[in-house]
């Protein structure tokens, strides 16, 4: 099969804009971020100096190290690892769940879902840009790449379908224009009873059967919308509503902001996709002058060689990109674009992400010599008092490997198969218990609660803030 060549010089112009794009979008709705109602903005307000922080770039910048130190494959366990140096103490929704999850010695994807009511937020939707520039004309592989970054806070809910969904509408936006069928890459990728899935569709149907824009919010608010303003499902709607019903750059933008909800993720996702779609002549002066080139971070991001502006995050997002065509050999650069004639046809496949989302949410994943051991929990990660709970280990591409598992004393674990175990326990459980899978010599630990670990969480409720800095609880650096 020929490979896909992208020219560098407008590859390279179309991830600058993405970027400069994801600034100027997040910028524009952020003072407005988390009103439910509608807005009737045509421009900055109030006009900046600068660029706003917000999480949905920064985050995508803890993503950039870690590819830069690990590699452009790297597992979700270093997923993980990377979020608990760099963004551990973000606080608010599905962000301090994890790393409460992650804290109680759980690994993703479970820490990404247990005990986690966020997990239909925009937190993952919104990191979606770095793997469509990473896997430019390639959604498929762009959508493997968000699975693994939503398992981390959003496992098995809409926040995941909703970083699928984009990460794909953006990759394939790098040499596909046409909206429509953009949004059908994306939907494509994704479960057809998502309700993500069904609100995208929903906003398409308002545009192509003349209902108004101002009619088009409201039936998406009184159809998908909840009581949570930040919720992936209303929210990928009202971007695709921006999109569709402006009618030039800054009315898009501002018409997806107008409709609510969470304004910074909606603006900002929309001001990436608009450039790469346009690359930088795409985007007025007007709109790029008053935040100028600088990334500004958020006070709750980590230290490290962060990129501190637009131009320095497109040089390495490039090289990366550079680094991962060479692996993959199906995608190119050269000096001029030539793409094969069933390119449409290539951009709809969606094998890798089907497999993806295929995996098993309830399952630990811990990396023993650069190799995935995964326990699989078989629903929550907990044992209670005489119910036996049946485990299971997976490695690799191993789906039956041949292990053992060491449980603490006073425990009984009957093996069933090569690598399946009922394990039970009578009496009290502590609160943390390890649970050993030995493998070639090897082991890899993992946590499974008990019933006093276990307890739930408030619906809607936040793990607690440092009153001070307002950081996550115990992760601050006030004295």
């Amino acid at each position: 099969m020929d490979p896909i060549r992208l020219s560098r010089t407008p590859y390279r112009d179309k991830v600058y804009a993405c970027w400069m794009g994801k600034n100027i979008g997040g910028t524009l709705g952020g003072p407005w971020e988390c009103k439910r109602y509608p807005h009737g903005f045509t421009f900055y307000e109030p006009t900046p100096e600068k660029s706003a922080p917000n999480d949905d770039l920064d985050l995508q910048l803890v993503w950039l190290k870690m590819l830069e130190d690990e590699g452009v494959d790297p597992s979700v366990r270093t997923f993980a690892e990377y979020w608990s140096r760099y963004a551990t103490r973000y606080p608010p929704n599905e962000y301090g769940f994890f790393m409460r999850n992650f804290e109680r010695g759980l690994r993703p994807p479970v820490a990404g879902c247990f005990e986690n009511y966020f997990v239909d937020e925009m937190g993952s939707p919104i990191r979606s840009e770095i793997w469509a520039c990473l896997h430019p004309a390639d959604p498929q592989a762009a959508a493997r790449m968000a699975w693994k970054d939503s398992a981390i806070d959003h496992s098995g809910g809409e926040g995941m379908n909703g970083e699928l969904f984009w990460a794909a509408v953006e990759s394939a936006a790098f040499v596909e224009t046409d909206p429509m069928t953009l949004i059908r890459i994306g939907l494509n990728m994704i479960p057809l009873s998502s309700h993500l899935a069904r609100s995208v569709r929903e906003a398409v149907w308002c545009h192509e059967n003349g209902v108004s824009w101002g009619e088009a919010r409201e039936r998406i608010v009184s159809r998908f919308a909840t009581v949570q303003p930040c919720n992936a499902v209303p929210n990928a709607a009202f971007i695709v509503i921006g999109w569709l019903y402006g009618t030039d750059y800054g009315d898009k933008l501002c018409k997806a902001v107008n409709c609510g909800y969470d304004t910074d993720c909606t603006g900002a996702t929309l001001g990436s996709l608009l450039g790469i779609l346009g690359g930088t002549a795409g985007i007025p002066a007007k709109w790029r002058e008053p935040i100028g080139e600088q990334i500004v971070l958020c006070r709750f991001t980590g230290s490290f060689n962060s990129p501190k502006t637009v131009e320095e995050l497109t040089q390495r997002t490039v090289a990366l990109a550079e680094r991962v065509a060479a692996e993959k050999g199906t995608i190119e650069f050269g000096a001029e674009t030539v793409l094969p004639a069933d390119i449409r046809s290539r951009l709809f496949r969606n094998a890798a992400a089907r497999r993806a989302l295929q995996q098993d949410p309830h399952v630990g994943t811990e990396l023993v010599d650069g190799e995935e051991v995964r326990l699989h929990y078989g629903g929550e990660p907990v044992l209670r008092p005489d119910v036996e709970k049946e485990l299971w280990v997976t490695a690799g591409e191993q789906r039956e490997p041949a292990v053992e598992l060491e449980v603490p004393g006073g425990w009984t674990c009957i093996r069933t198969g090569p690598s399946a175990f009922r394990v039970r326990a009578s009496g009290e459980i502590a609160d943390r218990n390890t649970l050993t899978v030995r493998l070639n010599g090897k082991r890899a630990a993992f946590t499974i609660l008990g019933p006093g670990e276990a307890k739930g969480y408030a619906a809607g409720m936040n793990v607690p803030r440092c009153p001070t800095c307002r950081a996550r609880a115990g992760s601050c650096e006030c004295p």
